[in-house]
């Protein structure tokens, strides 16, 4: 499979870097932005830290950026993307337009 990343910022400022390669979700705070003094972790259930965070399934804090119900099934027709597929959600509905110092911008593009 391929990876596939996004830049994750908070507040317009980049934080880290979410991918997914082989079913596994991977997020990793950016250096620059673990050393400025005042960053803020992008969760309270994911603080600051040197290690990649690992899991099998989307972070929840990026799962609570998505939107449900009517708006979900309408976004999955719209962009013709399975209602199910919470990571190719968060990439196509989470780079400007998002509630919270969190947006989410790919970063290889697909062909």
């Amino acid at each position: 499979m391929n990876k596939i990343s996004a830049i994750v910022k908070y507040n317009s400022k980049p934080a880290g870097i979410l991918s997914k390669e082989d079913g596994i979700y991977r997020f990793t705070y950016n250096e620059t932005y673990l050393r400025e003094a005042g960053n803020r972790p992008i969760s309270i259930t994911m603080p600051l830290r040197k290690e990649p965070y690992q899991t099998e399934t989307l972070f929840p804090v990026f799962i609570n950026m998505l939107s449900e119900g009517a708006n979900k099934k309408n976004q999955s027709r719209m962009l013709k993307i399975d209602e199910n597929d919470h990571f190719s959600f968060l990439l196509a509905t989470a780079k400007f337009d998002s509630i919270g110092p969190l947006t989410i911008e790919r970063i290889n593009e697909p062909a």
